[in-house]
């Protein structure tokens, strides 16, 4: 809990959120453990080289998670755009110094269509340029086959769960890319749960990119895993690198930089969940939806429902649905009046990103319909959840 005669918030005018959201960047990303914290003061009060500390870290990384390699990044969009340039450039020691011009080399990378999101930048940002194959609907072997042509550096791919059927799998994109000797980057940000699934996901493609806040490390940490001449190209074109061409150009990764304390926070923080007791885990998940829904259980023209899902954390959210003619409000009015509430609380609406209905992962709500994730709350914060939304719920 917060001193509050050393309350920065407060000097700061910020107002707190009680987050029923669950891991989101624009909520600060994860709540670190006291382990974490430890570990991040432990490696505070030690100077360290900062090439040893990401080598040992990233050793550790890949040898618990089953593959060859591994690099830590300032978040898993980090790890996309540095594996990006990675797989153009090859370690070659002047097309590092040259991106994000990328004029003579390699610079295609191909990602299905029906897999366009937000975050497809990440393969941009560095020098690649983006092509989508097949369309809106599907993605067939021919497509992707008839796509591949010289100047494709890489085949993208965002895991999702559960995946869609409509177009090629992880496994087909990996047989697609060693077929034509070229590499595989996939986004698997949240993919984390159950741990057989993580460990399997980060053993599939060539580099597989992972965000730490959602196992509890920092906001901005992530790491990308798997072919070890690969992630050595993505070393090479990391913060510490140092380009050795007489026009002295660092790597592309230099405003990625990394600091000691966070590289030790995610090792971590990895390592707590890797072998934390995960059915502990989601019993309390559980017993806080629980609550929150026997709370709701005489509150009119609502219904509620718990819906799990598989791989996003493995845990349950509470689906709400409103009679919003007879109540008079919409799920829309419902969080504006909790986040200009206090305690201020952000909860999951059916659309638009500003209040997260893409981290349900459970597919869509309908538009009478909105959500609590209870896996980022603490202790206590459930009964508070219940009793703000019972009284938006029930105040005309």
């Amino acid at each position: 809990m917060s001193n509050p005669d050393n309350d920065i918030y407060s000097a700061l005018d910020i107002r707190p959120i009680i987050n029923c959201q669950g891991q989101r960047t624009m909520l600060g990303g994860s709540r670190l453990s006291n382990n974490v914290f430890q570990s991040m003061e432990t490696s505070n009060t030690r100077w360290a080289l900062m090439r040893e500390v990401m080598e040992k870290a990233s050793e550790y990384v890949a040898h618990h998670m089953g593959v060859e390699a591994a690099y830590i990044t300032s978040g898993c969009a980090a790890a996309l755009a540095l594996s990006t340039a990675a797989c153009i450039s090859r370690k070659n020691p002047v097309h590092r110094g040259e991106l994000p011009n990328t004029m003579g080399m390699r610079n295609e990378i191909l990602l299905q269509k029906k897999q366009q999101y937000g975050y497809d930048r990440a393969f941009t940002s560095t020098g690649g340029k983006l092509l989508y194959v097949g369309d809106e609907n599907s993605c067939s072997k021919k497509d992707l086959e008839n796509s591949i042509g010289p100047n494709t550096a890489a085949l993208a791919y965002l895991v999702q769960s559960p995946p869609d059927k409509n177009i090629l799998s992880l496994e087909d994109i990996v047989d697609m890319g060693r077929a034509n000797d070229i590499p595989v980057i996939a986004d698997a940000a949240s993919q984390i749960y159950p741990i057989e699934y993580f460990l399997k996901i980060a053993q599939t493609a060539d580099l597989v990119c992972f965000a730490g806040k959602f196992f509890g490390a920092p906001n901005s940490t992530g790491f990308v895993c798997g072919n070890k001449s690969l992630v050595d190209a993505v070393a090479d074109q990391g913060f510490i690198a140092f380009q050795t061409q007489p026009d002295g150009q660092r790597a592309i990764g230099r405003p990625m930089k990394m600091d000691r304390q966070s590289i030790i926070a995610l090792v971590s923080a990895l390592r707590t969940w890797l072998t934390m007791n995960h059915e502990d885990r989601l019993l309390s998940v559980d017993r806080m939806l629980g609550w929150i829904r026997s709370e709701f259980s005489s509150i009119p023209n609502i219904k509620t429902k718990i819906v799990t899902t598989e791989h996003f954390y493995g845990s349950s959210s509470m689906l709400v649905e409103m009679d919003t003619e007879v109540l008079g409000k919409t799920p829309e009015d419902v969080a504006m009046e909790l986040d200009q509430g206090d305690p201020r609380i952000w909860i999951v609406l059916p659309e638009g990103d500003f209040y997260g209905a893409e981290y349900l992962h459970y597919g869509a709500m309908n538009t009478n319909t909105f959500a609590i994730n209870a896996h980022a709350l603490e202790d206590g914060e459930e009964k508070i959840v219940a009793e703000r939304i019972r009284s938006v719920l029930t105040t005309q």
